[in-house]
């Protein structure tokens, strides 16, 4: 089926979001991109989406002075967008980018599907800030994309229509990622992601100091940046573990890949923040299973269904410091138990979680919505 695909994202280039540029490289029909915030303010060539410096003006007045959500200038733009490059369906990332262009594709009678990731369902400010353009956006909406079951519980209990939500956690591309052999690597654990309340980087680093005084030859490498890490590197520090966590900062695809082939298991410590805040479904949980690694992680949002407990990896609760610690205690001093919950993991990520499942089941919703217009214009 051929049908011309506008991709809406709030970010150009954010490493962190590997799953945005997964979405553009592999899904089907024939793509365009938009991206600049909640509503798009610039095309894939980074020039702007508003075409006169009177338009551009009007835009930032209503933005910023007057603080407006609903912009007719850009809504305008953002249609004839739509119709100059016949756009039969809009698919953003993002419940709030959804919101926020709802009402333009409901003008220009272009279907929608919303994808939404993990903080525009649970971060109780977002929420409360978009809640009356989610309601509307539930709608009008063809589509809702979850990556968890607990994402879809949140957007039923705020309103969204059942029939419409679509459960598909991200998914990983299995032949990019090769197995390791954990029993021939050093005790070493890996995180890789933003350095980010949720992901609570504080907690691993308290786990790891527990680690150590029963490991002493223990080792974490935890790549990636954000708001935590100079925190992350103090606390290291004060706890005498300079020596014994790297921070080298952002990995390139290649680098985690690579990285992954060179340590034991693979730790991240989730939680649920006091403001809602959650996760989807990590990405970076997905790719150790897929590169033969044990999963130490926390029963949070989609881990829970990434990770089988004592099958694939080891969860504990939130926050629960010892436990997690213990965990990771235990693969490290049982190699073969570790190569088990590799092995394990990929055949689960091979089975659950294949990248070309999961980009499909996309297509589909997406396929849907474009036919079901062809109906409504037929009728």
């Amino acid at each position: 089926m051929s049908y011309n695909l506008c991709i809406i994202k709030p970010n150009n280039n954010v490493f962190s979001e590997t799953f945005v540029q997964t979405h553009i490289d592999f899904l089907e029909g024939n793509k365009t991109v938009l991206y600049g915030g909640d509503f798009p303010v610039y095309k894939s060539d980074g020039t702007f989406l508003l075409r006169s410096k009177l338009d551009i003006l009007i835009y930032l007045i209503q933005k910023r002075i007057f603080k407006r959500k609903d912009i007719s200038v850009r809504n305008k733009a953002l249609v004839k967008y739509f119709e100059e490059n016949k756009t039969d369906v809009v698919f953003t990332e993002y419940g709030t980018v959804g919101a926020s262009v709802c009402k333009a594709c409901e003008m220009a009678n272009v279907p929608l599907v919303i994808h939404f990731h993990g903080a525009d369902a649970h971060h109780k400010p977002t929420v409360a800030k978009y809640i009356d353009r989610y309601q509307l956006a539930f709608k009008y909406v063809s589509a809702l994309i979850c990556v968890s079951q607990s994402m879809v519980d949140e957007l039923i209990r705020l309103g969204a229509p059942k029939e419409k939500i679509v459960l598909n956690p991200c998914g990983v591309d299995i032949h990019k990622f090769v197995a390791s052999q954990t029993e021939s690597t050093p005790p070493t654990f890996f995180f890789v992601g933003r350095f980010v309340e949720k992901k609570s980087p504080l907690t691993l680093i308290k786990a790891f100091a527990i680690v150590k005084k029963q490991v002493p030859e223990a080792h974490l490498i935890m790549a990636g940046a954000g708001a935590l890490l100079e925190e992350s590197k103090n606390l290291a520090q004060t706890l005498g573990l300079a020596s014994s966590i790297e921070f080298p900062g952002v990995y390139t695809h290649q680098q985690v890949q690579e990285q992954m082939q060179k340590v034991r298991a693979f730790a991240q410590h989730s939680v649920t923040t006091a403001d809602g805040d959650s996760e989807g479904t990590p990405v970076g949980v997905l790719e150790a299973s897929a590169s033969g690694l044990p999963v130490i992680a926390t029963a949070h949002a989609g881990i829970k269904e990434a990770v089988i407990h004592q099958k694939t990896g080891l969860l504990s609760c939130e926050f629960d410091v010892e436990a997690f610690a213990q965990n990771m205690v235990i693969v490290l001093k049982d190699e073969e138990y570790a190569k088990s919950l590799g092995k394990n993991g990929v055949e689960h990520m091979r089975l659950n979680y294949s990248l070309k499942d999961k980009i499909a089941i996309i297509d589909q919703a997406i396929e849907r919505a474009v036919n079901s217009r062809t109906k409504h214009r037929l009728n």
